[in-house]
């Protein structure tokens, strides 16, 4: 029997990565949020690596952290091993990469939403989804409640219309076992959203008991640990190892005998995959002259004996992914948990988007996460906390927060999304920004958190601990210039032993570290007024002066992008009666709307001709 439940500001459908982001966001913006999933102990999960972070993929976790949000700290928390990625490349892509417990990461996000005020958790599968004459959302679940919201944020990650596939045999189903949102996808269908079918995949999980360890190699966490939240003061401990392992011609043999019962080359499996994480069988086919590959094996979590085998996803028939993990050395006798399989799933096509997130021709419809056709957590994340901010400033009558591609990651991968879509599960890359060396994983907060502090995510706390490091790094970068290092035998001795030019007299201490082979480590003891501050102080001064004129070039680069930005593009301009603009042009500038000029010049299809022309038609029109 229908009955109507309750209405609130937010609905948010989805509470996995994506969605926690929008619901505590939008909570904490003072709006009323209810957050749907259709499993409590779901609620945060990690169906694929128990990770968080990796190559680009931790600026966004710092970045999400800097404006407010909440993945940084859940991590810090749940950790279990700590990594930099890349530290024998520039700083530009030096990324944090955490081996996360879980069940612990699971147990701290649903507790964070239970205590979040202004925010309901509801564990109910929506089944409907409509509009009312006023304007208010109606969501309907499979009891039977009637909810209604004024915005709504979509985060279903991979249980829309989720089937699952594994050799011959599929079955409908949402990741790890949950039963998937059949009916929603129905619904989007009925309101027009442009679906289409996705496809992602995890590997197996294994008992610890049944891997000889003693022929892996170990892979130890860091030494000096960093935390992924700028809120965290203690750094974390390393509590675990992890382990790697290599296939061999006997594994790639037992695939290739067995490539026809991959749903992959079958023909059963339609949807697209993620190019830049294929699944095991896929790689044997694509890389044949590859003599082995690298899997990693690592810990699920403290309180459990689950391994997770990094690198070996798959949709083989059960018996024929038993015999090839046998194939390697150290899992000849392994036992397998959890069976690896792939996973189909509807996404919206995210040129239907604004950037704000919110549905081009449904107002106070969101999409954010592996919804919007992006692969990971970390992306999800990035998305969902946008979504949710936007879909508050919705209610609260706001304009919409938008980060363009000079100030962050998430800015690059919104803009990404919803100006060049996506034809495959899209995942963030250090490539992908055009401006990296200025967008770097350890002035996440520099750049973000003013940001954070306008919207009111960030506490006056936290942004007063932000000023005082802002403060410090100004005042040591003004000593440094203004110190004089004498000449010595030693520092002559340091000077050659690194390969760099010895002096001919004196010089400022600024000028010793701007050279690469030098550091403000190696330099101390000739630095005997260095005071006593955070090491992240000593690093943003360090970066700030060797690249100098590396980021005053890219700085110039962003000037003459937002000059573009700038240009505004009226919602109701009609391109087709822009002359000189190519058929092609026309077509791509009114299904994308760009929101100003620069969008518009980087729409796959508007050449720069077509730039031209249109900077020539708002100029005349006086726009």
């Amino acid at each position: 029997m229908e009955y109507f439940a309750k209405q609130y500001d937010v609905a948010v459908i989805g509470a996995g990565h994506a969605g926690i982001e929008a619901g505590l966001a939008a909570a904490r913006l003072g709006c009323s949020v209810i957050v749907f999933t259709v499993n409590l102990d779901w609620i945060g999960n990690m169906p694929c690596n128990p990770s968080i972070g990796g190559t680009s993929k931790g600026h966004l976790v710092r970045e999400i952290d800097a404006l407010g949000g909440e993945m940084g700290r859940a991590a810090d928390k749940t950790e279990i091993q700590s990594r930099m990625l890349n530290r024998g490349k520039g700083p530009a892509v030096h990324s944090l990469r955490a081996q996360i417990d879980r069940r612990e990461y699971s147990k701290y996000m649903k507790h964070t939403l239970e205590l979040q005020e202004n925010l309901d958790v509801k564990q109910a599968e929506v089944v409907d989804l409509t509009k009312n004459s006023d304007g208010l959302w109606v969501l309907k679940t499979k009891l039977e409640a009637i909810y209604t919201a004024k915005t709504v944020v979509l985060a279903t990650g991979t249980f829309l219309g989720g089937r699952v596939y594994i050799g011959d045999i599929s079955y409908e189903s949402g990741p790890d076992g949950m039963f998937p949102a059949t009916e929603l996808s129905k619904a989007l269908y009925k309101l027009q959203i442009p679906l289409r079918r996705f496809k992602t995949g995890t590997p197996s999980r294994v008992n610890r008991r049944s891997v000889d360890f003693s022929v892996l190699e170990v892979q130890e966490g860091d030494e000096t640990t960093v935390p992924f939240s700028f809120d965290t003061e203690t750094p974390p401990e390393n509590k675990a190892e992890c382990y790697i392992a290599y296939t061999n011609d006997e594994t790639k043999r037992v695939i290739l005998e067995n490539i026809h019962t991959s749903p992959l080359y079958s023909g059963k499996i339609h949807g697209v995959g993620p190019r830049y994480c294929p699944s095991f069988e896929d790689k044997i086919m694509r890389f044949p002259d590859k003599e082995r590959h690298q899997l990693f094996v690592e810990p699920c979590g403290l309180d459990t004996e689950e391994l997770y085998l990094q690198g070996m996803s798959s949709s083989l028939p059960e018996s024929v992914q038993l015999q090839f993990l046998r194939t390697i050395k150290g899992l000849e006798h392994v036992e397998v948990m959890r069976t690896a399989y792939a996973i189909e799933y509807d996404c919206v096509d995210p040129l239907a988007l604004k950037p704000s997130l919110e549905f081009l021709d449904l107002e106070g419809l969101f999409g954010a996460g592996q919804f919007n056709g992006s692969s990971g957590y970390e992306e999800a994340a990035a998305q969902g906390l946008i979504a949710g901010i936007n879909a508050a400033r919705k209610v609260q009558g706001k304009d919409p927060f938008i980060l363009d591609r000079a100030s962050s990651y998430i800015g690059t991968l919104i803009d990404d999304l919803v100006t060049k879509g996506c034809s495959d599960p899209y995942r963030m890359m250090t490539s992908r920004s055009e401006y990296r060396l200025l967008l770097r994983q350890d002035n996440a907060d520099l750049r973000l958190t003013p940001y954070g502090r306008e919207i009111g995510l960030v506490s006056e706390e936290k942004f007063a601990r932000f000023e005082r490091k802002k403060a410090q790094i100004a005042a040591e970068r003004k000593r440094v210039e203004e110190t004089s290092v004498p000449l010595s035998e030693a520092l002559q001795q340091l000077l050659v032993s690194r390969e760099t030019s010895p002096l001919k007299s004196g010089v400022k201490l600024v000028e010793l570290i701007r050279r690469p082979q030098l550091s403000y480590d190696a330099l101390a003891p000739f630095d005997p007024t260095r005071p006593d501050l955070p090491r992240e102080v000593f690093e943003q001064v360090e970066i700030e002066l060797k690249y100098e004129g590396y980021i005053r070039r890219q700085q110039a680069q962003i000037h003459e992008m937002r000059r573009l930005e700038g240009k505004r593009i009226p919602e109701n301009i009609e391109y087709s009666k822009i002359d000189g603009l190519r058929l092609e042009a026309r077509e791509k500038l009114a299904k994308i709307r760009p929101q100003n000029v620069g969008q518009a010049s980087r729409i796959s299809g508007v050449s720069p001709a077509d730039v031209s022309v249109l900077l020539i038609y708002l100029a005349k029109e006086g726009i």
